[in-house]
């Protein structure tokens, strides 16, 4: 599934899990964790931060979908915009005062923006907004979908603004007023088109898209959201029809036994705002005598741990992949096109989600595995160190890591529509991608301080969806 589009216990990870400040069962800890990172995280996590704030604009608060190139805004990249304001702040980077007012920006022009069935001028339907809005308007671009997961972390972003603003300054109060009324006039049940389903999206011209929020991926905030509404509930059944595919879903092809989903922003998306260490549903407390402590952080440790496994076995013969150079997701690629190298034809994409086992042409994204970071910190790191090390200043810059790079395509004639190549390297993306950039910033931060799932933690509205999908256990029940 393309994210962006809508085309649709091992010792490592035990010891993932004790760095993430875990016991070995997956129970959180109970004091805050404030883990040292190597020097080079830190660079990486304040460069990626300082393009949010040279990208994002001051009067409205809409962070593009990309740049350098010329983009329409991403409303998910916005969300992941205002979870990084706070991190900015506890390290240091951008004043309280800054970040306040950008936040306010932000949530007000989103609060305010016309909202309306028409198919041009508004900037959502229903509550929900669309995937990709004008950068001067805010108002629809083209004819991108109404897009349920994309408001989803939109609205994640201003509760965890909510949380984090609990000053007595009446711009802190706004914030948190704002965000609540946002989030509340969200009309999740309207998206709930066949039973027990959310729609991924809809559009005025020709209605709901058919396809549902029904196998395991990043939509879990997109249910736990929609659960846990005050004003538009959907029924916890949702979350029933969610795990019912789980028994079909499970694979240990480059690894220990995990739910299945090949490009790894479906282990981090979510992740991103949920503290799932030590909480389990109902379907996951009947696998406990078959995996004792087994959650949905430990899934995704598992998930990293193929990734790598995966680079490792390179089965497709890629250059580049190593043990300390992997990462498969959705990112950007040089274009769609076949070309015969050393001899063998290879097929290349543009921008495609990408996995092992299923869609992938040899191209790396720096994000698959930094966004990795709390489910697998020392291999992340070293796979930090090795891309910095062999393809320097050439995919490493002021922003931080470009979206995606491919040492494979050394060489190209006419077919080749995105980036460029470079020697020594390989084809190199153009730009940086906030749906990329900003799990970057947010996921080292939770792994350095727990930051955003400390205070997700006791956000009513999204801990009121975990307990209605039955979830309990760890930090839920204390």
């Amino acid at each position: 599934m393309d994210r962006r589009r809508f085309l649709m216990g091992s010792a490592v990870a035990g010891a993932a899990l004790a760095a993430a400040g875990c016991t070995t069962m997956g129970q959180p800890a109970v004091s805050p964790i404030r883990t040292r990172v190597d020097p080079a995280v830190h660079d990486l996590q304040r460069r990626t931060f300082d393009w949010f704030v040279h990208v994002t604009d001051r009067s409205t608060g809409l962070t593009p979908d990309r740049w350098p190139t010329p983009s329409f805004s991403s409303v998910a990249a916005v969300g992941f915009a205002l979870t990084c304001w706070p991190v900015g702040v506890e390290r240091g980077w951008m004043s309280r005062e800054e970040a306040r007012e950008r936040t306010l920006t932000t949530i007000r022009f989103f609060h305010d923006l016309p909202q309306g069935p028409e198919a041009a001028g508004v900037g959502g339907y229903k509550g929900f907004f669309y995937h990709f809005l004008d950068m001067k308007t805010g108002h629809r671009f083209g004819r991108t979908e109404l897009s349920t997961v994309d408001t989803t972390f939109l609205v994640a972003g201003m509760l965890f603004a909510a949380r984090w603003f609990d000053g007595e300054h009446p711009a802190e109060a706004e914030i948190r007023r704002l965000a609540q009324a946002v989030y509340d006039r969200v009309e999740w049940d309207w998206a709930v088109v066949r039973p027990n389903r959310i729609t991924m999206g809809w559009h005025p011209e020709s209605g709901y898209i058919p396809a549902d929020w029904n196998v395991y991926n990043e939509g879990m905030l997109v249910l736990l959201l929609a659960i846990g509404s005050s004003t538009h509930p959907v029924p916890t059944t949702v979350w029933d029809e969610w795990c019912s595919v789980y028994d079909h879903s499970w694979t240990d092809r480059w690894g220990p036994k995990h739910l299945h989903f090949a490009p790894l922003f479906g282990h981090e998306f979510s992740h991103m705002y949920v503290d799932f260490r030590g909480i389990q549903d109902p379907w996951l407390r009947q696998q406990q005598a078959e995996m004792p402590g087994f959650d949905y952080f430990q899934n995704s440790v598992r998930a990293v741990e193929a990734q790598r496994k995966y680079a490792i076995d390179n089965p497709q013969g890629w250059a580049g992949y190593s043990e300390n150079v992997w990462g498969l997701t959705a990112c950007d690629g040089p274009g769609d096109f076949r070309q015969v190298i050393d001899g063998r034809e290879r097929e290349f994409f543009s921008y495609s989600a990408r996995g092992p086992g299923e869609r992938d042409d040899g191209t790396i994204a720096p994000t698959a595995a930094m966004a990795s970071i709390p489910f697998a910190p020392d291999h992340v790191t070293a796979c930090l160190k090795a891309m910095k090390a062999r393809y320097g200043a050439g995919i490493y810059t002021r922003y931080g890591f470009l979206d995606s790079f491919n040492p494979t395509l050394t060489q190209s004639g006419s077919e080749l529509r995105h980036g460029k190549i470079l020697p020594g390297i390989g084809w190199v993306a153009d730009d940086y991608l906030g749906i990329d950039q900003g799990p970057i910033v947010i996921q080292i931060e939770n792994h350095r301080s727990d930051l955003v799932w400390k205070h997700m933690r006791g956000e009513p509205n999204l801990t009121r969806g975990l307990k209605k999908a039955g979830f309990t256990g760890g930090w839920l029940d204390a």
